[in-house]
């Protein structure tokens, strides 16, 4: 009878734990919709900024750095996460993004010159950069093992929301409404969250186990919470006892193993040229001279996108990580080499493409639904798992001021050489560096699924064996 009682009490912990967490991590992400939705501007307001009847003139040049003026704020706004996120709590730390946002987007409604538009995503960038430094954190802390990667996946998840609510709303509107009916959002996020739970982790960092053990049974949604405590108490006592700065990210062998595996991974990311394509979709897909409109080809490309993100999300807890990235990455290699192949075709050869000019649509589309079932998503998930509280501040600041680095290089590597040699060129080098991400998973990345944090350091600190922890392909 022990035995049955045992095993239902098990049961309806699994089934009444799980609900909570995702609340958490529902009502957070509405701020991470947010960024994507102005990191996704770009994409129908540069081809209305860029028109001949603009109301406020744009070169190419500034619309590229109008489009990656975001990636310069996060290297501020991660800054100041890195300083406030264990001061003041991840949860808020998150609240304090919103009015930013808010401001920004009203700053973009009324803007009369493009010094405004750049502020304005500077300051959007801003917040960006504090919401993808204590978010990570904050859903890193709150999850159970189990479902963990289906949680940090909303990152990236809701992001390619954001791209495709923004696309879809500048298609049909204004830019001045658009950003008009976004800054609800951000209203939205504030109101909502604020009701959320602090993350266990932080709360016996700053010496409240009651408050803890508190918030953990409101997450797990049963009491029996001690053993778990325990381990987190260990844990936290445990970095807590090290004086740490952000030299221990290179000083100490486990954490420099863990910065080397988010540079090289999130760096193949962006070197894939997602955010590139994503800022010039609509005018890429105008170049490709298919019979659909920009705008609904645009539309389709970020539906799909959400689509396979969401995928992604699920499959990333059963399949694990290490597959999905080796198929994304080969998937990705082969679909941006034809689309770069058509564009030389078309560019620099007298073969008539006129009856396929559904070739690039459908390898851009394709490339669009691999990338995001891997590649796209699961880097960013990582960032939550791979460091240890006591210098995970520090990381993901630097992860997020390292992105901002290739993305601004990313983009303005696509415009010049677009510009200079022709469309094929940054779709045939992003293809090469698909390549080079391929042979570098199936090599060198560690396989995390369902490990604790815990145990995800015991491998980093050389405590258990390579094969305990990571699967081949």
């Amino acid at each position: 009878m022990k035995f049955i009682a045992k095993s239902i009490s098990k049961v309806v912990s699994q089934e009444t734990r799980i609900p909570y967490q995702y609340i958490a991590t529902f009502t957070g992400s509405i701020v991470v919709v947010s960024t994507g939705m102005l990191f996704g501007w770009a994409t129908p307001s540069l081809p209305q900024l860029l028109s001949p009847d603009s109301p406020i003139p744009l070169s190419d040049s500034d619309g590229s750095w109008l489009a990656v003026m975001p990636c310069i704020g996060a290297v501020v706004g991660c800054l100041a996460a890195a300083r406030i996120v264990d001061k003041i709590g991840r949860k808020t730390t998150m609240l304090l993004v919103s009015p930013i946002y808010f401001v920004s987007w009203m700053m973009i409604a009324y803007s009369q010159s493009i010094a405004v538009y750049n502020w304005a995503r500077l300051l959007s960038g801003i917040s960006d950069g504090i919401a993808l430094t204590a978010f990570p954190m904050y859903l890193g802390e709150i999850s159970d093992s189990k479902i963990r990667g289906l949680l940090a996946s909303s990152i990236p998840v809701n992001t390619v929301v954001g791209f495709m609510v923004v696309s879809m709303i500048g298609s049909c509107l204004s830019i001045k409404l658009t950003a008009l009916v976004s800054s609800t959002l951000p209203i939205l996020h504030f109101v909502l969250f604020s009701f959320m739970p602090e993350s266990p982790y932080f709360l016996l960092m700053k010496g409240k186990p009651k408050e803890s053990k508190e918030m953990l049974i409101k997450l797990r949604g049963y009491t029996d919470v001690d053993e778990e405590l325990k381990r987190l108490e260990k844990a936290v006592e445990e970095e807590n006892n090290l004086e740490t700065n952000i030299w221990d990210l290179f000083t100490v062998r486990s954490n420099r193993a863990a910065v080397y595996i988010v540079v090289c991974l999130r760096g193949l990311q962006q070197l894939c040229g997602p955010m590139a394509i994503m800022f010039y979709t609509t005018i890429i897909f105008n170049e490709s001279g298919n019979s659909l409109s920009a705008a609904t080809s645009t539309n389709i490309y970020f539906a799909l996108q959400v689509i396979c993100a969401i995928i992604c999300s699920f499959l990333v807890d059963k399949v694990g990580r290490r597959p999905l990235l080796a198929l994304s990455a080969l998937g990705s290699c082969l679909a941006l080499a034809v689309e770069g192949s058509y564009f030389y075709v078309r560019d620099y050869t007298s073969i008539d493409v006129t009856n396929f000019s559904w070739i690039p649509i459908a390898a851009l589309l394709s490339y669009n639904i691999i990338f995001n079932l891997g590649i796209g998503t699961i880097p960013v998930m990582m960032l939550s798992e791979l460091f240890p509280t006591n210098v995970k501040a520090f990381a993901l600041c630097l992860a997020d001021i390292y992105f901002g680095v290739v993305v601004i290089f990313v983009s303005k590597f696509f415009q010049i050489m677009k510009d200079s040699f022709g469309m094929h060129v940054p779709f045939l080098a992003f293809s090469f560096f698909s390549a080079i991400g391929l042979i570098y998973i199936i090599f060198c990345i560690p396989e995390t699924k369902g490990k604790t944090l815990e145990e995800i350091q015991d491998y980093f600190k050389g405590r258990v064996n390579k094969k305990d922890i990571q699967t081949h392909l």
